[in-house]
């Protein structure tokens, strides 16, 4: 099975809806880690030394290269990421190997084969 692990930074509020999201697109699993802090362009805001942002969560998504990037757009879109800033990114990346993952590779035998 080659396999793609997609990270996705996501607003806490939107993570339950991400996952069910990836799920429905072939996703078999997720690992989520609570509680991350980010940036982008611009800064966030403060008052009085605390700042003012909502929590994030990262999840890590080892999925099958070939449902990746339909997995990847569908949590975009759910996450709404292009339609607001600072709602949160995704991106994939290539794996080289991975052990622990026989009984997902037999689940998904017949779904990929079928896009393929």
């Amino acid at each position: 099975m080659h396999c793609k692990l997609i990270v996705v930074f996501v607003e806490d509020a939107k993570t339950d809806d991400v996952i069910k999201a990836a799920r429905e697109a072939g996703a078999t699993g997720c690992t989520v880690i609570n509680n991350a802090r980010g940036e982008g362009i611009e800064e966030e805001k403060s008052f009085f030394g605390l700042t003012l942002s909502t929590q994030r969560d990262v999840l890590l998504l080892l999925v099958e290269a070939h449902l990746s990037r339909d997995i990847l757009e569908k949590i975009g879109e759910v996450g709404e990421f292009d339609a607001q800033p600072g709602a949160g990114i995704a991106v994939q990346i290539d794996v080289e190997d991975a052990v622990g993952i026989l009984h997902q590779a037999e689940e998904l035998e017949e779904i990929v084969e079928e896009n393929l």
